[in-house]
């Protein structure tokens, strides 16, 4: 068994780094709106660093549910969340903002679905 508090508190830090990107990015309707003014790119760069602590929560979560819990959540992509986190942290001065939108606009609306319901088992 595995510390369920420890992946509740992982769960929460992962929703809040999640409703936080979705709201500071409301406004970014394209890739090029992080990249045209100085404040565009602060905000990119604030919302990569909240990637991180998801892909560095979901890791917390695998390691220590000795990768079962993920596992019954297959419409994510975790080894995906999990390499986002790796190529942001690695590779931080050649972040593409065309992947960045993508991920925020095509993923992350399913993912925050996906650990709401996972923390409704964890309450």
């Amino acid at each position: 068994m595995y510390d369920s508090e420890l992946v509740r508190s992982s769960l929460i830090k992962i929703q809040t780094a999640l409703d936080r990107i979705l709201q500071r990015s409301e406004t970014i309707l394209s890739p090029d709106d992080f990249l045209i003014t100085p404040s565009g790119i602060e905000r990119m760069e604030s919302i990569c660093m909240l990637l991180i602590v998801i892909g560095e929560s979901v890791k917390r979560i695998d390691k220590v549910t000795n990768k079962e819990l993920l596992s019954f959540y297959p419409e994510i992509d975790w080894k995906g969340v999990m390499g986002m986190r790796d190529i942001i942290a690695h590779h931080y001065f050649d972040i593409d903002a065309s992947i960045v939108f993508d991920v925020i606009k095509n993923n992350l609306p399913e993912v925050k679905v996906v650990i709401d319901k996972m923390l409704s088992t964890y309450k």
